[in-house]
């Protein structure tokens, strides 16, 4: 998807959740060598593991200003050992100046219900327990937390985010019942929205639901997305359609709908 200069007088967007450092190097050079002129100052590039930290730092030292990176562990992915697990960990203390967020940290919904449907067993204390590290670390260096936690699974991070008094939590591509979203809003908790907010009436309700104040732009790019994306290359330019949208549904013009989705993003993570 090429990029389009920004007009003059609109305000810029933040990608606030992509995983950066696992597009094709091709395409993610196509991203960053076009980020000027395509309405974002900004991508909040989440990590997967130790590994993708190591690299996000990298991105985040190579275009500054405009890659910022956020450490931790997908948890749709078998558990790290305690060696691994010790050494993001370290990893992190050491450039906890470098990070803007821990994330993305959360609890494994997706992969528990395929373990499930195939007849295994499942336990989650282990992942409740990493989570658990995570929300400590981000309390005692006084970083946002960026959680990947849908329906049941929200409920069990808010306990733990409610339980380490931390309240600067950033929930990705939300989805859940009407009571877990009352919970998250009335705490304080932020959440975004992806490109699917053009064609998933779920999303879209959410969208007319949630507080404007708590709400911002993510891609979740290479993500693919469905609908009027079908076929493209997700990329962060997209917020700008996802600005857009939300604008319609929230009845206001899309220059103020991009003004406070800017604002919140840039007031949650202090960029």
């Amino acid at each position: 998807m090429t990029s389009e200069s920004k007009p003059s007088g609109i305000s810029p967007l933040i990608d606030t959740h992509i995983h950066l450092d696992t597009y094709p190097e091709e395409q993610q050079t196509a991203i960053l060598d076009n980020r000027q002129g395509c309405g974002l100052k900004s991508v909040i590039s989440v990590s997967m593991n130790l590994e993708s930290s190591r690299r996000n730092l990298e991105l985040a030292c190579q275009y500054q200003g405009f890659v910022e990176p956020a450490f931790g562990f997908h948890p749709e992915q078998p558990l790290p050992s305690d060696d691994e697990i010790k050494a993001l960990f370290s990893f992190m203390d050491e450039h906890v100046n470098d990070m803007v967020a821990v994330g993305e940290v959360g609890l494994p919904y997706y992969s528990r219900l395929e373990a499930l449907a195939a007849g295994g067993a499942w336990d989650n204390t282990l992942y409740e327990n990493l989570l658990e590290r995570f929300i400590i670390f981000a309390k005692q260096h006084h970083k946002p937390i960026v959680l990947h936690a849908v329906y049941e699974d929200a409920d069990a991070a808010c306990d733990l985010l409610k339980k380490h008094g931390v309240t600067s939590a950033h929930f990705h591509w939300f989805k859940g019942s009407a009571e877990t979203l009352q919970r998250m809003a009335d705490a304080g908790y932020y959440i975004s929205f992806t490109p699917d907010l053009l064609y998933e009436p779920e999303i879209q309700e959410l969208a007319r639901e949630y507080p404007p104040s708590q709400v911002m732009t993510e891609t979740d790019g290479p993500w693919p997305f469905e609908g009027p994306f079908a076929g493209q290359v997700t990329h962060p330019v997209m917020t700008a359609e996802v600005a857009a949208a939300w604008a319609e549904i929230q009845g206001v013009s899309v220059n103020e709908a991009r003004r406070i989705l800017y604002s919140n993003a840039c007031r949650f993570y202090g960029i």
